[in-house]
């Protein structure tokens, strides 16, 4: 097998420019990165990650913990996280963290203080202090997604504001029954999703003085399965029917345009639905939503993580980061016509 030497030799640099070019460490010139890597790919050579690991104390590997597994946010953001940690040269672990208490502790106390990672990405997780403290102790980098941690670089987005514009473009089609498929505040985890997306939606409706119709909400998990039975429900009652639909996440709002298709009602005509998101079947359900580009916040999240693994390239930044968020108008939401009531 080909080593460094050998390398250095074809590209005509010193070994320690090999190991600069191919490890992402160290200023190298966009021109000879790019003969090193053809020379090490002409010859087949291969870093060698445990030799890496012990000159440098680094394993080249990101920890990422999520609370859920199964839900298409928490892939999208990983996606994204690990386009990027792979242009860089690093591996991704996933913790989930899904089974309570106990796999928490395990995780925090030992595989992730043992130099198994070198950093840690919390996605929508609301570490403690006391975790906190102990990876940054150890000098494990943490970045935090989905909302504010003490002490920590992260990227948040204003669930409040999200709501209050999808709520906004529903009233300024006209619509003042309008209800809300939310989360279920019982089962509220990390950062008060839940609770800030009603609080944005309440507010929207209070700012144009339409009274907030505790009837018109309707609690669910994140699901289409449990959006479909909430929304059926609400729409049930001929006398009490909202004419627009603002769910919490997108697949909510899929699950309440099934719900009111199997009900004989028209998606926009009888009911105006609009969701949070911009999941990968919004487009073809035509879902009106508020899109939070998931795979962005995967990016931009390890991005953060190289400025603080790599000090030489560090750019100082705000300990947090707003996110972007942009309302997509597709077929789901139209005008109200009050002739239809």
């Amino acid at each position: 097998m080909p080593g460094i030497d050998e390398v250095a030799q074809l590209a005509g640099v010193s070994t320690a420019t090999v190991s600069r070019a191919l490890s992402g460490r160290g200023h190298v010139s966009p021109a000879t990165k790019e003969r090193v890597a053809a020379a090490a790919s002409e010859l087949g050579y291969v870093v060698s990650s445990s030799a890496s690991g012990l000159a440098t104390g680094r394993t080249r590997n990101v920890g990422v913990v999520i609370p859920f597994l199964n839900r298409w946010f928490y892939g999208a953001v990983i996606e994204g996280a690990q386009r990027r940690l792979l242009s860089h040269g690093y591996d991704l672990t996933l913790y989930n963290l899904s089974g309570g208490g106990d796999e928490r502790r395990s995780v925090f106390e030992h595989f992730l203080l043992r130099k198994r990672v070198d950093a840690v990405i919390a996605i929508n997780l609301e570490l403690t202090p006391d975790e906190v403290t102990r990876l940054l102790d150890i000098d494990k980098p943490v970045v935090g997604v989905g909302g504010p941690l003490t002490g920590v670089r992260t990227l948040s987005i204003d669930d409040v504001e999200v709501s209050r514009l999808a709520t906004e473009h529903l009233v300024s089609l006209g619509h003042r029954r309008i209800a809300h498929i939310g989360g279920d505040v019982e089962d509220e985890r990390d950062f008060h999703v839940p609770t800030n997306r009603r609080e944005g939606y309440e507010a929207a409706l209070e700012a144009v003085g339409i009274p907030v119709d505790p009837t018109l909400y309707a609690p669910c998990d994140f699901t289409l399965q449990g959006a479909y039975h909430a929304a059926k429900q609400l729409l049930g009652s001929p006398r009490n029917r909202p004419t627009a639909v603002f769910a919490a996440s997108d697949e909510m709002a899929i699950g309440t345009i099934l719900a009111a298709r199997d009900m004989g009602l028209r998606v926009p005509d009888d009911l105006s639905v609009i969701g949070i998101d911009d999941h990968e079947l919004a487009e073809f359900f035509g879902l009106t939503t508020v899109a939070q580009f998931p795979e962005l916040q995967g990016e931009l999240a390890v991005e953060i993580l190289m400025d603080q693994l790599h000090p030489e390239n560090r750019a100082h930044g705000s300990l947090n980061t707003p996110l972007p968020y942009e309302l997509v108008v597709r077929g789901s939401t139209a005008r109200h016509d009050p002739r239809a009531r």
